[in-house]
């Protein structure tokens, strides 16, 4: 069984139609790439996946059960987490503040055990605080715990948005160009952190990036995207040398022999 599944799934505004029957399977345990020029329907694609926009057709089966008119909190609860393609973090909380808003939707005292602080709350948060502490350490922000989010560089605030997606335990990680900004040596480092989610903690990523090198580097598989369709997938040998796929980022006429490096 498919970790996550989607069945023609379509979202339109207005008269545009932003995705168009998109179909794709992904497997447990790897790390696939959306792939596509600017405004081919990625993180809208995203977006339908973890609730912020309701499909306007299709299905999305996750885990083997549906996501279709679930909020953006059950389905993180189900074990979907996201980062976005813009930072979101909350620029005057702490590191661990921001890592622990990510823990919401496990945690499980009542508001009156909260408002009273009793045995069963201290216990809980004391828990949560020391897994946010592992997962600062881990994405590797150890000693900044204290810090204000706003202040961190910006390649520190991209590993911070990936310790909180983390500390909602998702089975499937779902990450909207997490290189995007970040200089070769920052985007090595998170790269490997990539592989190491994967390997370390079995959770299978899908990732939207726009660095060719980051997406052939480490996708097993990739899905390609272009007004709103899927018009290719496969492995990274059949993606750099498919020619509607060098059409779709080069333009009409170009010949895949010729022009193959511009997508490694």
């Amino acid at each position: 069984m498919a970790l996550l599944e989607t069945i023609d799934v379509v979202k339109t505004f207005g008269g545009l139609t932003a995705v168009n029957k998109v179909n794709i399977k992904l497997e447990q345990g790897r790390i696939i790439s959306i792939i596509g020029p600017n405004g081919a329907g990625k993180t809208t694609f995203f977006n339908t996946l973890t609730g912020i926009y309701s499909p306007d057709g299709g299905e999305v089966n996750f885990n083997g059960r549906s996501l279709l008119k679930l909020r953006p909190d059950q389905i993180a609860a189900r074990g979907l987490s996201r980062t976005f393609q813009n930072i979101r973090l909350f620029g005057d909380m702490s590191v661990i503040e921001n890592i622990l808003v990510g823990m919401h939707v496990h945690l499980k005292q009542s508001p009156i055990s909260t408002l009273l602080r009793l045995k069963s709350f201290k216990q809980e948060e004391r828990s949560a605080e020391k897994k946010a502490e592992e997962l600062m350490n881990y994405v590797g922000l150890k000693g900044v715990g204290n810090e204000m989010a706003k202040n961190l560089p910006y390649g520190a605030q991209r590993r911070l948005e990936i310790a909180r997606a983390l500390a909602a335990d998702p089975l499937l990680l779902l990450l909207d160009e997490p290189a995007a900004g970040m200089n070769p040596q920052e985007t090595e480092d998170v790269t490997r952190l990539f592989r190491s989610i994967r390997d370390d903690k079995g959770i299978t990523i899908l990732l939207i990036e726009h660095d060719m090198r980051v997406v052939m580097n480490i996708s097993e598989y990739i899905f390609v995207m272009d007004y709103g369709e899927k018009i290719a997938e496969g492995v990274p040998a059949e993606i750099r040398s498919n020619s509607r796929v060098i059409e779709a980022y080069l333009g009409r006429g170009a010949v895949a022999g010729q022009h193959e490096e511009k997508l490694q």
